[in-house]
């Protein structure tokens, strides 16, 4: 069935990849492909961090708007994924193979690097329309010492 994944942080590595699959007479399928490289990080003693046992895994997700999140998410992007993992296997003309996949049931874009925001208004919503935010705080702006951050 797979191991339920909460929270799991990383980094995008390539493209966002969606693709849609028809599914009868009902509205297609849509899927969004992330390759994710999820970090381990841990204080090295010296102020700073070094990732220990990080690793690359896919992310799916299902769902009717993939193919606007597709062209939302870039390579870089800092995400959080819950969801399943499970192993997915396969094989080809060179082989049997088998990595780890994640079946999200959410992924959620975290404001590292990010340096502007526009939100749409909901549906029916009134709101006057804000301007982006301009500038996103520093690093510096953030304490750096875990114990600090809670």
């Amino acid at each position: 069935m797979g191991t339920p994944v909460q929270g799991w942080e990383g980094n995008i590595g390539s493209a966002p990849e969606f693709k849609e699959f028809p599914n009868g007479n009902k509205e297609p399928r849509r899927l969004l492909r992330l390759n994710v490289y999820f970090d381990n990080s841990v204080p090295d003693g010296n102020g700073a961090y070094e990732d220990k046992g990080g690793f690359w895994a896919n992310v799916e997700w299902w769902h009717k708007d993939a193919e606007s999140y597709a062209r939302l998410y870039q390579k870089g992007m800092r995400v959080t994924v819950s969801g399943r993992a499970v192993m997915d296997r396969w094989e080809n003309s060179e082989g049997q193979f088998e990595a780890l996949k994640i079946q999200a049931s959410r992924i959620g874009m975290l404001p590292h690097r990010i340096t502007a925001v526009t939100v749409a208004p909901s549906q029916g919503s009134q709101q006057a329309n804000r301007p982006p935010v301009q500038r996103a705080p520093d690093q510096a702006d953030y304490p750096t010492d875990p114990d600090e951050l809670f």
